[in-house]
């Protein structure tokens, strides 16, 4: 028997192509299809995990990644505890888009949701966005940063772990195994 049980609505956001999909259906189903098509307005996905005795139920809300759904995300992420916004660490492009949805997250999310930078793809040898460019931009702005890849699988899980832990400690800062998940910062100023 576990401990008290949460609901935590995730909404992944981020540029078409990025692997947001890829993500969700590796967490959840651990599988991964290189047939996956673009998401038309969003998916939803479930599971739970059991994090230092407690259930954790996450509701995944995919978003679609194209400019002309980009009217249609806001009404997923507004009520969402934790927002994962995906880019790909092999085109410095949809690193500069991450900014973009942070602004709009700032501004039309909860006060106090969680955002989680994640870079998608590190599997690949052609990467153009460092560790440490995504770590330091993450930390500028109080968020937490992870890099994945989803075709293998290598960190998807510590995503939702880490965005957990955030969730149970009330958005404190925790340091565990190595993890540091620094203080939320309350303010919704931009970058």
């Amino acid at each position: 028997m576990y401990g008290p049980q949460s609901e935590v609505k995730v909404a992944l956001v981020g540029e078409t192509g990025v692997g947001k999909t890829c993500i969700a259906v590796r967490f959840v189903s651990n599988s991964f299809s290189t047939s996956t098509p673009s998401t038309s307005g969003a998916a939803f996905l479930r599971k739970t995990i059991v994090l230092s005795e407690h259930a954790l139920k996450f509701q995944i809300w995919d978003t679609a990644g194209q400019e002309k759904f980009r009217s249609l995300t806001p009404m997923y992420y507004r009520s969402a505890n934790c927002v994962i916004i995906v880019f790909d660490v092999t085109r410095a492009r949809t690193f500069e888009d991450v900014k973009f949805w942070v602004n709009e997250v700032q501004q039309k999310g909860s006060a106090d949701v969680i955002i989680s930078i994640v870079g998608n793809k590190i599997d690949r040898d052609n990467r153009e966005i460092s560790k440490e460019t995504g770590e330091s931009y993450a930390n500028s702005i109080g968020a937490l940063y992870s890099e994945c890849s989803a075709l293998n699988g290598d960190g998807v899980e510590q995503i939702f772990e880490n965005l957990g832990k955030r969730k149970l400690s009330g958005g404190q800062q925790t340091k565990q195994a190595g993890l540091n998940l620094i203080e939320e910062k309350k303010s919704k100023s931009c970058c």
